[in-house]
């Protein structure tokens, strides 16, 4: 038995000698020290030994599986030094070496767009305001002259976020927190993201919208005319066609979308196509959203009117789906 157990030491050590991968080390480990190794196997056997050479064979298994365990725990220490090593010559920086040039980013498609539209209004007096995306039903719907019944108050419309509170779907709401703590007269322009629940090539559940707001003295439906014709001559071209439709909205009275004429490519029948495609909503402010806010409806006027920069920019670039702008596929972004 004793000689056994020497012979399964001298394997062992030579296997461990021999040895240059950690993994391969701890098979060796197992197959000699585990609980299913070789020296267990051995130790199994010490029934049959005599009872007078019981404890010296024990004690030889004993200080064998010392000495293995010791062999074994110095070359994996050495092994690990030596991948240590490797790995910092592998990863190590030649600080000698020429720079690596990071490539130059730009603006994303709808803050170029959105920072243009800025600055046409800003050029006539617009100043920006903002407020936040998660909105009461107070500022979203009832001081905007929204009745409770109103279709776009209910779920397949509007996000609920809990009982009076919602994911804002327009920027109008600022336009109330604005009047409410500006007295007239009031010139803003309200960038920001909005979100309703719809989805299809042309609309997101969350998307971008500009909303402007301008009450004072003796304003009329003409001013709004001249400011927003002023506008999509300045973004779309001085030749732009433009046609005004009578229109409905709870928080303006008169109201009216506004078409402009659309030339683009023809899908199906090839050269191109003329069309008009509604681009914004506007209208004078009702009465009842100055009651909200305590302004004298006899003695002051305004106009609002909101669009979505998503569709600008979708109109402006020929871009055939909104998910587009939102996927940032590089594709897609590095053409702007």
């Amino acid at each position: 038995m004793k000689d056994k157990i020497t012979g399964m030491e001298q394997e062992a050590l030579a296997a461990v000698a021999a040895c240059s991968d950690l993994k391969l080390l701890e098979e060796i480990r197992v197959r000699f020290l585990g609980r299913k190794g070789l020296l267990t196997d051995i130790l199994r056997g010490l029934a049959t030994v005599s009872a007078e050479e019981r404890p010296a064979v024990g004690q030889a298994a004993n200080l064998v599986k010392e000495s293995i365990t010791a062999v074994i725990d110095a070359r994996k220490a050495l092994l690990e030094s030596a991948l240590e090593d490797k790995q910092a010559v592998e990863e190590a920086y030649d600080w000698t070496l020429p720079g690596r040039c990071v490539p130059q980013g730009h603006m994303h498609v709808i803050n170029q767009v959105a920072r243009e539209i800025i600055e046409i209004f800003g050029q006539i007096g617009f100043q920006v305001a903002q407020g936040p995306d998660v909105e009461t039903e107070y500022y979203n719907f009832d001081a905007l002259n929204t009745p409770s019944d109103h279709p776009a108050r209910d779920s397949h419309d509007t996000f609920l976020v809990k009982p009076g509170v919602v994911l804002r779907t327009h920027t109008s709401p600022v336009q109330i927190r604005v009047m409410e703590q500006v007295k007239p007269p009031v010139a803003v322009i309200i960038p920001g993201r909005v979100y309703r629940v719809d989805y299809d090539a042309t609309h997101s559940p969350m998307f971008f919208q500009v909303e402007g707001l301008l009450v004072d003295e003796g304003v009329t439906f003409a001013d709004l005319k001249g400011t927003l014709m002023h506008f999509i001559h300045t973004f779309f071209g001085p030749h732009t066609q433009v046609r005004f439709r009578p229109h409905f909205f709870p928080f303006t009275e008169p109201s009216a979308e506004v078409d402009i004429l659309w030339t683009a490519d023809d899908r199906h029948g090839g050269g191109t196509k003329s069309r008009w495609l509604e681009v914004l909503g506007c209208g004078m402010v009702h009465p009842e959203v100055f009651k909200n806010v305590g302004y004298d409806y006899e003695k002051y006027s305004g106009f609002a009117f909101g669009f979505g920069v998503d569709r600008m920019a979708m109109v402006r670039h020929g871009i055939s789906s909104i998910s587009h702008v939102y996927e940032n596929d590089l594709r897609f972004v590095e053409q702007f």
